[in-house]
């Protein structure tokens, strides 16, 4: 059994705050275990909570078809979240929750070592954007120690505001290029180095 996999088990038993009294069962998240892309979302919703896999609803199938716009399926990526238990009714993950919660997500940022890390939603976003307003900064690239962090819109946000809907469409589109380099062969024109200047890092 691989660390990941170690770690997925200790989440599924995990009993560290009050939401493991309210799941249907935790969603430790999945992918490959040498996904140079991450995205991570909020929390798993009522279906996430039934199946115990991440983004597998309505926001689930958007996600997918802007993954396929780049050149990428789901099982391209690792898809985790914030916290891996669902809040009830959806709401907001409380800070103790989240806080529960980090050691997980931080660990399994160590094992992946990522390249790229997508945040869907502002809860995401707040991890590695604190104090940031999503509307300002969604689609900008943050390069540090030579991984990007893009903070995107989540894609049940975007099902419920069009408008929001064309900027995720936009966000996902400016990373082919990132994408070519990633995963070769696919669509996208390769990136030479990743950019630096201080226009590109002015909101950070």
């Amino acid at each position: 059994m691989s660390e990941l996999d170690q770690l997925a088990a200790q989440i599924r038993a995990c009993q560290r705050c009050r939401l493991a009294q309210t799941r249907g069962q935790a969603v430790p998240g999945e992918g490959p275990e040498n996904a140079p892309i991450l995205l991570i979302g909020e929390g798993p919703g009522a279906q996430e909570d039934r199946q115990g896999r991440p983004f597998v609803g309505r926001s689930g199938a958007l996600l997918e078809k802007l993954l396929a716009s780049i050149g990428l399926s789901r099982g391209d990526v690792f898809i985790a979240n914030v916290v891996k238990c669902r809040p009830p009714e959806n709401r907001d993950p409380l800070p103790d929750e989240i806080a529960a919660c980090q050691p997980y997500l931080d660990r399994q940022v160590e094992l992946l070592r990522p390249r790229l890390i997508l945040t869907l939603g502002r809860i995401s976003m707040a991890r590695y954007f604190p104090g940031q307003s999503i509307t300002r900064i969604h689609g900008q690239i943050r390069w540090v120690d030579d991984v990007g962090y893009v903070p995107m819109f989540h894609p049940a946000a975007a099902l419920r505001n069009p408008q929001w809907m064309a900027a995720m469409r936009a966000d996902f589109a400016q990373l082919a290029p990132l994408v070519a380099e990633l995963y070769p062969g696919r669509s996208g024109e390769p990136l030479a180095s990743a950019p630096d200047d201080a226009q590109q890092m002015s909101l950070f």
